[in-house]
């Protein structure tokens, strides 16, 4: 029975693992859509890049720094269990990890987790950033930054000790790319026409909307692996609770973003429903299995409220994210995070305190390493690409390929 039980387990964490990795299609897709066809071959070689990369960086060192093992009675704050990977005794048994995986299964898992920090960057940062500048800042800021934040909580350290909690990644996966996509959006400058002199902002139409919305339906696709393969086990009761507390919860995010954008500019704007069941994804991710129904709908909604706001900020400070990123993933991973101490079964002061608390952490330290790691990038590769290299489309500058060599569009 035992072993059954065991195999199950590990099955469901498979199949979850393969779901997490099928959201960088998503992600490409949606990236794709909401930007100009004459990025598209950049655009898909970062995606590439990103979750190439991310798995080769955490296979050298990543896991061992995020699950350093940290003594007890130590800090908690940086531990290295050194380079490569190998399963320990009994990695292949059901003594480890209370029999929900092999260790095999719990690298794999972790590392396509890995990836999708970066992959928040890429979107906010498309059609403008130097090739080599992105990459740069990919390997240092997913193959350092992010393993060295999930080291406190998921790795046993000191927020963990603190009682902060982050079931599936608002901040620690979400929030973390935000915060480098804000840093890296606001050093990079926005697009050559996206906003006029007097400060008000253009609207600069996307290659393919239908595109997007595929991108978007296989991102919510994904978050069941995402949210789901988060309990760590085939848990029959937790794994239908978090599925149903993400599916309500990005419902709600869809909706309550396109009635407020209607509300706001008196038209029905499919991106920001689109941004809007995202928002709500991302929102719900810190605690889907704490949340009963109610508490998923009502963070989601309000997460499709807020993510509508953030897009707006954004323009009145004149920061250019051409996909809705940082809104998304920063603002609504806050959000989500702090929504914890506020709904479901862990909601009371002392747990909002330890949320903010939290928050606050990690958002100093990404944004402090990522202006460190832009300045190394501007100082070694670049950052920016030329306004000529700019205006005739990073395809053509940065690869001299066409994604679509016999079809064009008039408004490229």
């Amino acid at each position: 029975m035992e072993t059954a039980i065991f195999t199950a387990n590990n099955v469901w964490m498979m199949i979850c693992t393969a779901l997490v990795f099928f959201m960088h299609l998503g992600f490409s897709f949606l990236e794709i859509g909401l930007t100009r066809q004459k990025n598209t071959v950049n655009i898909l070689f970062k995606n590439f890049f990103v979750i190439t990369i991310g798995i080769l960086l955490y296979a050298l060192g990543g896991f061992n720094l995020m699950y350093p093992g940290f003594d007890e009675g130590s800090m908690g704050i940086l531990k290295f269990a050194g380079f490569g990977i190998g399963a320990p005794e009994g990695g292949m048994t059901p003594g480890y990890a209370d029999g929900g995986y092999t260790w095999w299964t719990d690298f794999l898992f972790q590392a396509v987790f890995a990836a999708t920090a970066a992959t928040i960057v890429s979107g906010a940062v498309a059609e403008r950033i130097k090739l080599g500048g992105f990459m740069l800042f990919t390997i240092l800021y997913v193959g350092i930054v992010y393993p060295i934040i999930g080291s406190w909580k998921w790795g046993g350290g000191f927020l963990d000790n603190m009682g902060f909690y982050d079931f599936a990644g608002s901040t620690l996966v979400h929030s973390v790319g935000g915060w480098g996509a804000l840093m890296v959006v606001y050093f990079l400058g926005s697009r050559i026409g996206k906003f006029n002199s007097d400060g008000s902002p253009n609207a600069i139409p996307g290659s393919n909307i239908p595109l997007s919305a595929a991108g978007v339906l296989i991102l919510w696709l994904g978050w069941f692996g995402f949210n789901g393969g988060s309990v760590l086990s085939a848990d029959p009761e937790l794994t239908s609770l978090t599925l149903v507390t993400t599916c309500l919860a990005a419902a709600a995010g869809g909706v309550s973003s396109a009635f407020m954008s209607n509300l706001l500019y008196k038209n029905y704007d499919l991106t920001m429903f689109m941004n809007g069941v995202l928002g709500g994804l991302v929102g719900i991710t810190a605690g889907a299995d704490q949340m009963g129904p109610t508490s998923a709908i009502l963070i989601g909604a309000i997460a499709g409220v807020i993510l509508v706001f953030g897009i707006s900020l954004l323009d009145k400070l004149k920061l250019d994210d051409p996909v809705g990123a940082i809104p998304v993933h920063l603002i609504c991973g806050v959000w989500g995070t702090l929504a914890v101490g506020i709904f479901g079964a862990m909601a009371s002061v002392e747990q909002f305190i330890n949320q903010l608390i939290g928050v606050g952490i990690i958002g100093a330290f990404s944004c402090i390493t990522a202006i460190i790691i832009i300045f190394i990038v501007k100082t070694t590769t670049g950052l920016r690409v030329s306004k000529e290299e700019e205006l005739k489309g990073l395809d053509i500058s940065e690869h001299s390929m066409d994604a679509y060599a016999d079809f064009s569009l008039s408004n490229k």
